[in-house]
């Protein structure tokens, strides 16, 4: 009977349990959260029923869609990597209010910061001199390379990649654009072209002037294998690179990039690329060794800028550097970041060369509310608290060793069909079978979802076909965090495929 598991069961490797995993990991009776020492006053709002209600009838429509789970839970107090809900209940969280929480929810340093901020100045904007906007213009251009001196603040990711694309635009005198498909850079008129996931598109006309090349993905692409990506977990594909320092599936994905330059840009130009260094709502997807090099190089020689998208990958996030893009060995023209550099508090920036900004003095440009005082409080704590913690290095660490604990549930789980990333910036894919790659269909990624919320752990979602786990959390997590998500990962697996019909 060719039912889901019908099919999988037909492989030996389905159901099988490594005879080394013991009760205790696939038992969700012997669960603990690890302890946590912070005891959030009790709730006293209105009923989740209420906040249900008032959410149909007055959000958008297209809110409701992003209630996470059949049975959803109202967030109430949040401390570092834990949140309670309304009930009481604690929770691990894995995804930090979208990869926004970096320091950790409610940190008593930044919250302090704004706590004074506010006492003092809550609100005045650029016109004017204050002694936030420039200490803290000073501590963030520390954290940049190369020639990248001069920054634009704004509010939110969105902003930040528009006004980039302006700048592009501007400066190379060529309104063609180029990004990559699977990318995400936000969903405002003018980005809606440029984020290349039909999921985000209205039936209107969007990207004009904006071209996509082809993914370079080694896991779900045309081309790539097993010693492509920067990733302590490769993929399960064999390999064409001669050697760790040639990658063949990076040679193919950049004929595909001269490809569109070639034919569907003005002769010779582009006026710049947008890029993420690991792709966030796309799915965590790392690219071939030397592609961004290759790529950053292209579009230069065509008179075009290059645009790192660090609204993800930012402030320590990876790992093994303070940007993302350092990871690929380049230095872009323009960077967009956003969400973890304010904790989640509403706040981006756009970082660019003199040269570059400059185009901007053409005409009046002006945010009001862009790098106001409170902004500029938080922001400052949050650079503090990710060196004074060693948030960075502690990423690397950890992180090399949540994916490669991810890694055995990989090894171990016909339906885990891959896990990449890089420090904290972690994806999970689930599939039908490895052979096949089937996305794992909505509603089984539902089930294992609903399990992992119910046992305490909150992650995302992600991909185009929504069937990766996003694993983002506050960088504060500890070894004891992971082993306990690990358990519960391991638990709403085995609970899913016991509930599958037999063969």
């Amino acid at each position: 009977m060719p039912t889901f598991l019908g099919k999988i069961g037909l492989k030996s490797r389905v159901l099988r349990c490594q005879k080394h995993i013991s009760r205790l990991s696939t038992d969700s009776s012997s669960l603990e959260l690890p302890p946590c020492n912070f005891v959030p006053p009790k709730y006293t709002g209105a009923p989740i029923e209420e906040a249900v209600k008032t959410r149909k009838q007055h959000l958008f429509p297209s809110t409701h869609g992003f209630a996470y789970y059949k049975k959803p839970i109202m967030i109430h107090q949040g401390h570092m990597q834990w949140l309670w809900d309304s009930t009481g209940k604690r929770y691990l969280d894995l995804f930090g209010g979208i990869v926004t929480v970096s320091v950790g929810h409610s940190h008593p340093r930044v919250v302090e910061a704004a706590r004074q901020q506010m006492d003092k100045l809550w609100h005045t904007t650029v016109i004017y001199m204050y002694p936030t906007l420039h200490e803290y213009i000073e501590k963030l251009m520390k954290k940049m390379p190369g020639n990248l001196k001069v920054v634009y603040l704004v509010n939110s990711g969105s902003e930040a990649n528009d006004l980039a694309m302006l700048l592009a635009r501007l400066h190379s005198g060529c309104y063609d654009i180029i990004g990559l498909r699977s990318g995400y850079h936000g969903t405002s008129p003018n980005l809606m072209g440029l984020t290349a996931l039909s999921s985000w598109h209205y039936n209107i006309p969007t990207g004009f002037g904006i071209h996509q090349t082809m993914n370079p993905d080694p896991y779900r692409g045309i081309w790539g294998g097993n010693k492509c990506r920067d990733s302590p977990c490769q993929t399960d594909r064999g390999c064409d690179c001669a050697s760790a320092k040639s990658c063949a599936a990076s040679d193919r994905y950049i004929g595909e990039l001269e490809e569109v330059l070639r034919y569907s840009c003005p002769k010779g130009r582009v006026g710049g690329m947008f890029a993420e260094s690991i792709q966030g709502v796309g799915g965590t997807i790392q690219f071939p060794k030397t592609f961004m090099q290759r790529a950053f190089k292209i579009i230069r020689d065509h008179g075009g800028v290059c645009i790192s998208d660090e609204v993800q990958t930012g402030f320590g996030r990876t790992g093994e550097h303070f940007w993302g893009f350092e990871g690929h060995s380049v230095i872009p023209d323009i960077v967009t970041m956003a969400k973890g550099i304010g904790n989640g508090f509403p706040m981006a920036a756009v970082v660019t060369t003199p040269e570059i900004a400059q185009k901007l003095a053409a005409a009046t440009h002006f945010n009001t509310f862009g790098g106001n005082p409170l902004a500029c409080a938080i922001g400052s704590a949050v650079l503090d608290v990710v060196e004074e913690e060693g948030l960075q290095e502690h990423c690397a660490k950890l992180g090399t060793y949540f994916i490669t604990e991810l890694g055995k549930l990989r090894e171990q789980y016909e339906i885990v069909g891959d896990v990449r990333g890089k420090g904290l910036m972690i994806g999970l894919e689930m599939v039908t079978t490895k052979d096949s790659k089937t996305p794992l269909p909505a509603a089984s990624m539902a089930q294992i979802w609903e399990t992992t919320k119910d046992l305490g752990l909150l992650v995302g979602k992600g991909g185009y076909y929504g069937n990766v786990f996003r694993i983002k959390p506050p960088m504060c997590i500890t070894k004891d965090d992971v082993d306990y998500a690990i358990h519960v990962l391991r638990i709403a697996i085995e609970n899913f495929l016991k509930q599958q019909p037999k063969a």
